[in-house]
Parts: C-alpha cells; sequence; structure tokens
C-alpha cells in the first residue's frame, strides 16, 4: 500500500491488482470488492490522502475477513505516517 497526502481534502483509492498474482478474473474481482468496500468504511481517517492498494500473491489464498483485517492495519498505518509527516513539516 503506498499512501501520500493530496491537496484535495478527501480520500482517493487507487487499485494495482495484477494478473501477475491473482491469475483468476474472479479472484481479482473479489479482491477489488474487499478493498473498495475496506477503503468506504474507513473513508472519514483516510481523509486528504490518496491512497494505492497493490495486491501480492498470498492474498488470493486468504480470505475475505483475513484481507479486511489487513487492510484495517495498513488504513491505519497510513494515517499515522501521514500525520507524522505533516507535524514534521
Amino acid at each position: 500500500m503506498l499512501c501520500r497526502r493530496n491537496e484535495v481534502g478527501i480520500a482517493r483509492l487507487g487499485l494495482a491488482i495484477s494478473k501477475k498474482n491473482c491469475r483468476a478474473a474472479t479472484g481479482r474481482n473479489r479482491l477489488k470488492r474487499i478493498v473498495r468496500e475496506s477503503f468506504r468504511c474507513n473513508q472519514a481517517q483516510l481523509e486528504g490522502l490518496d491512497v494505492v492498494v497493490i495486491n501480492q500473491g498470498e492474498a488470493r489464498n486468504s480470505s475475505n475477513q483475513q484481507i479486511f483485517d489487513s487492510l484495517h492495519g495498513h488504513w491505519q498505518q497510513c494515517t499515522r505516517a501521514t500525520k507524522a509527516d505533516a507535524r514534521e513539516k
């Protein structure tokens, strides 16, 4: 996951779900749906961030709940990192 502050003030999501790591289209679509839903649930805390989610090979074998929990941790990590960057400037 990559995240960076934006000047728009709203959270924006980009997805880079590659065929290399998840061959089946149904698997890629499942990952995209889970990421979008998790993003919607956490959008308020991600305000002012541009986020790009990149999949890894292990994601195709993970359950929906495992992916959702992992994303939740990543969202928190992004907000902490960007708040720390904002304080330094």
